[in-house]
């Protein structure tokens, strides 16, 4: 089965605004064994939209149109999902008495322009939405499914979860469908690539595919057979070769983030850490603290950016940094152990560089950066060159200090 998805919005036309519902829709469609096969934005046009609603029921079984449906005479999806199937639209009051109560519990009255909302197309299925006033469309017939989902995420995501995944599941289909995640950190994807290409591709009853970000790489592996557990057989054996040339670089096979798997071990183990970072400016905090439960291993850090900083708040001598420099060796080591101790923390990680674009020095050229592990009995550092710009010099930065962790909690 495959799909099409159809971002509404002019504003997603423009430099301010990421198509974001798409990749949430398509990783969902993908652990349900459905092929994302377009992606489509297009802007607040009735006359376009129903000619790409049109185009795409003729090509591809599912069909989900994203946003356009709120009460403003620019959410056109409706009338354009009118135009295109030639169905008329039909009022539901129940719809304009729940968008009433809605209103009446935040103490506002309902202006007479959200009406427009309860206008559903004949012959679909209301899909209620908890989170908002725009409820959702489900419209079957035999050419496909047709669905009508609200733009915003924290709308669309839990009513795509709770209401239309349960519905694809009624759906008979000829294959059944196994996939196996797994994630790998460190290796760059060309490498990754060169070591399991020869392994996956020799086996033509998976579909393999490989997610690059930035020293983080997805590796999803899906099996499709006439029998559920043939499927699964069928993944398992392929992602058991793939374990066995990668080894520990897979970190994990629950498809979960870095941070989430050093945060868990270090829960599980009863230890705690404190960081201290200047070129990544909290961006490694932030990873940690974006994990609910954080607080039970996370003691906090410091943001320690300028040299004044480093010595005054942290505690680093002010001879190591005169003789060595803000970006070196020692000065990590001193970092990893001030802040290790001032949180009384089991584990301290610290981290200073040069993100650029400017600030370089021969010693310490652009994309310089030391990462330093502390414990009681020991302290370690890593010198590492990032190259491309400042935001990704950052990013890997904070994902290698998470590596770093991982292994000594292992």
């Amino acid at each position: 089965m495959t799909a099409e998805i159809i971002a509404v919005g002019s504003e997603l036309l423009t430099p301010q605004r990421v198509d974001t519902n798409s990749l949430f829709l398509t990783r969902k469609l993908y652990e349900r064994g459905i092929e994302v096969v377009r992606k489509t934005i297009i802007g607040d046009d009735r006359q376009r939209l129903a000619l790409e609603i049109r185009r795409a029921r003729e090509s591809s079984e599912v069909v989900i149109m994203t946003g356009g449906l709120g009460p403003t005479l620019d959410d056109l999806s409706r009338d354009a999902a009118s135009d295109a199937l030639g169905r008329k639209l039909v009022f539901h009051q129940q719809i304009v008495d729940w968008i009433e109560e809605r209103f009446r519990r935040r103490g506002r009255k309902m202006a007479d322009v959200n009406r427009r909302q309860a206008y559903i197309l004949e012959g679909a299925e209301i899909i209620p939405n908890a989170r908002g006033t725009a409820p959702g469309q489900w419209f079957a017939d035999d050419a496909g499914i047709l669905m009508l989902l609200p733009g915003p995420p924290r709308e669309l995501e839990p009513m795509f979860v709770d209401q239309c995944m349960p519905r694809f599941e009624k759906i008979e289909s000829p294959y059944q469908y196994h996939t196996v995640s797994m994630r790998v950190s460190g290796v760059p994807e060309s490498d990754l690539d060169q070591r399991i290409g020869p392994i996956y591709s020799a086996e033509p009853r998976v579909a393999t595919t490989i997610l690059a970000a930035p020293g983080d790489i997805q590796i999803h592996l899906r099996a499709k057979a006439a029998r559920k557990e043939e499927a699964r057989t069928i993944a398992e054996e392929l992602a058991a070769l793939v374990e066995s040339e990668l080894g520990q670089q897979i970190y994990t096979r629950e498809n979960e983030p870095l941070e989430e798997v050093v945060g868990r071990r270090f829960h599980e183990l009863g230890l705690t850490l404190a960081v201290a970072e200047s070129c990544t400016g909290g961006l490694l905090a932030q990873r940690i603290t974006a994990v609910p439960g954080a607080s039970q291993y996370f003691a906090g850090g410091f943001v320690s950016y300028t040299e004044d900083a480093k010595i005054n708040w942290l505690g680093v001598d002010q001879t190591t940094i005169e003789q060595h420099g803000a970006v070196s060796r020692e000065t990590t080591e001193a970092m990893a152990r001030a802040v290790r101790g001032k949180a009384k923390a089991s584990v301290g990680a610290a981290i200073t560089g040069v993100a650029g674009p400017g600030g370089g020095t021969e010693r310490a050229p652009v994309g310089t950066v030391f990462i330093g592990i502390a414990s009681e009995s020991s302290v370690a550092v890593k010198e590492r060159h990032f190259g491309g710009e400042r935001e990704l010099i950052r990013s890997l930065a904070a994902q290698t200090t998470l590596e770093l962790l991982l292994r000594i909690v292992r």
